[in-house]
């Protein structure tokens, strides 16, 4: 008798536990895009690199590293875009000059917005 009540208590609490986490983890996730824009970086790309990154369990994510020319010196910014299916990648070409708009986060400028530079004709 006690089993039969103990026992969908118990499976009720654990998933109310892991709904609870999986939302938590998807709010994180999700706010990975959104950087406060409180600096700038312009500058001439020399390399890029890119690749996926799992987050959580079946949540990716896709990661550019990006080594800028600033004219003063070279420095490293990152850009992290959660994997949706409604998302566009940016795409970041070698030769690029680029004005990027993000903070700076443990000593590497993290991206929230890229735009970039039209070619003079």
């Amino acid at each position: 008798m006690v089993t039969a009540i103990v026992i969908p208590i118990v499976l009720a609490y654990f998933y109310w536990l892991t709904r609870r986490e999986m939302q938590e983890n998807y709010e994180e996730w999700i706010k990975l895009e959104d950087i406060p824009e409180e600096a700038i970086v312009s500058g001439k790309i020399i390399d890029v690199s890119e690749r996926k990154e799992r987050f959580y369990y079946h949540r990716f994510n896709h990661i550019s590293i990006m080594k800028i020319q600033t004219g003063v010196k070279e420095i490293y910014v990152k850009k992290v875009t959660p994997l949706r299916s409604e998302v566009q990648i940016p795409v970041f070409k070698a030769g690029e000059v680029v004005h990027l708009y993000g903070n700076w986060k443990e000593g590497q400028f993290s991206i929230n917005r890229a735009i970039k530079q039209e070619k003079e004709a």
